[in-house]
């Protein structure tokens, strides 16, 4: 019982396989023209030349998704996050008429 009530925060066993520099790299692959005879990067693809350009020994494309996911990086998206202003209307013509 005593055990239960003071249970003590897990530690992290594994350390982190991202560092800024394989980030970057990352970051600039996704950024990168796709592979021929694809459209677009997917998370597969990506965590594949990672692998491949030797940065891991294996990567999951999960781990891939939460560091993209973490920059705020979005490839499906032409929208920079900007709205496109829309004209307001004259309110002056708007007394005129009444």
């Amino acid at each position: 019982m005593e055990a239960a009530l003071q249970r003590q925060a897990p530690c992290r066993t594994r350390s982190l396989r991202f560092d800024g520099e394989k980030e970057a790299h990352l970051i600039a692959l996704a950024c990168s023209e796709p592979p021929n005879g694809h459209t677009r990067w997917t998370l597969r693809l990506l965590a594949d030349k990672m692998v491949e350009l030797n940065y891991f020994d294996e990567l999951s494309y999960e781990t891939v998704r939460q560091v993209l996911k973490k920059t705020n990086l979005n490839l499906g998206s032409r929208n920079n996050g900007v709205s496109p202003r829309k004209p307001t209307p004259n309110s002056s013509v708007r007394w005129k008429i009444f």
